[in-house]
């Protein structure tokens, strides 16, 4: 009898701290669980992305647009690596936005790429780059959330709408099947449905950080999701992770 060739990967997971609530919501942990069960060996790192110094604690379009596509080459930038970098050692790598990339304002004329500015058109013509970019490794695959929310008291109706339109924008129209992009549906996770971080997710009252038992609800579901997208079933299975793979 044939014995099936053992399949890995190398997958980083780069984040701050809404990230690492869920990466402690039990994410390695149900990695190895999936090795153990069906004979893979996917290796799991993560690690904060940008660090607080010398670069800036922030995560946003206009930073990862800024070291990766800005910035690109082999030499990190303020420290921080570069997809050229980072393609060279993982197979998948995921990546995020924190929770004030919801504050979004009010566009104010022509988007400008090369700013900080949280507008619907900024973000979107810094994602536009961002895919060219990331499409350029082909050998690398990567899973991209759609953005955290914020709680309700931390928002606004119409604040929280854009959010909510730019959201909708990455799942519609920026995300595209026969690629090496794809997402995990977080927003979905923490609104079902709705506008803002639901609140009996929050870590505390008025806190738009996920609390533990939100966390340990959903890192399963970005586990089953990694697989997915690692075993070929990015395109055709559940973006949250929810549905069973097919």
């Amino acid at each position: 009898m044939a014995v099936a060739r053992t399949r890995s990967a190398q997958i980083l997971f780069l984040h701050h701290s809404t990230g690492a609530n869920v990466w402690q919501g039990g994410v390695p942990e149900a990695i190895e669980a999936h090795n153990r069960a069906k004979g893979t060996q996917y290796a799991i790192v993560e690690q904060f992305f940008p660090k607080d110094a010398p670069y800036g604690w922030a995560n946003y379009p206009y930073d990862y647009w800024n070291i990766w596509v800005q910035h690109a080459g082999p030499a990190a930038y303020l420290e921080e690596p570069t997809l050229e970098i980072l393609a060279k050692k993982y197979d998948l790598i995921v990546f995020k936005h924190c929770f004030p990339v919801a504050s979004v304002e009010p566009d104010d004329g022509a988007p400008d790429i090369t700013s900080k500015k949280k507008t619907l058109g900024n973000y979107k013509v810094q994602y536009e780059a961002l895919k060219r970019k990331l499409r350029e490794f082909r050998r690398t695959k990567f899973l991209v959330w759609t953005g955290a929310t914020l709680a309700q008291s931390a928002t606004n109706q119409a604040e929280a709408g854009r959010a909510a339109e730019f959201f909708g924008w990455v799942r519609g129209t920026w995300d595209e099947k026969g690629d090496n992009i794809f997402l995990w549906d977080f927003a979905q996770l923490e609104t079902e449905g709705g506008l803002c971080l639901k609140r009996e997710f929050e870590a505390q009252p008025g806190d738009s950080h996920p609390g533990p038992d939100f966390c340990k609800r959903v890192a399963p579901l970005l586990a089953r999701r990694i697989v997915n997208v690692l075993e070929g079933r990015g395109d055709t299975s559940s973006l949250t992770g929810e549905a069973a793979a097919s």
